[in-house]
């Protein structure tokens, strides 16, 4: 990941660390991300993903959907992405990797 430099705006620097983010979509300034996994790996992952998020002081939507886990992140109210939401994605993805490595 690249560093903030003077001159670079946050945003390009959030653009930056959501490159590293493969599978994850961005639309508008929500992240999204679709896992397949089975019950038990779902209720693992939902509930590290609430320690990381309470944390952080965000609150990401989790919801299940056959053998699919679906999670958004951000505000969906044009408000801009932040650290925060990004960082979050991030350790859900450390996560993800976790539950389903077992």
């Amino acid at each position: 990941m690249r560093v903030l430099f003077r001159g670079r705006t946050k945003h390009d620097y959030l653009s930056d660390a959501l490159t590293l983010l493969t599978g994850w979509t961005r639309e508008g300034e929500e992240l999204r991300r679709t896992l397949v996994m089975d019950d038990a790996q779902h209720a693992a992952l939902t509930e590290r993903v609430k320690v990381v998020a309470d944390a952080l002081h965000l609150r990401p939507e989790i919801t299940r959907r056959d053998d699919r886990t679906q999670i958004r992140v951000g505000h969906g109210d044009d408000e801009p992405l932040t650290e925060g939401e990004v960082l979050l994605a991030a350790r859900i993805e450390d996560v993800y990797r976790a539950v389903t490595s077992v």
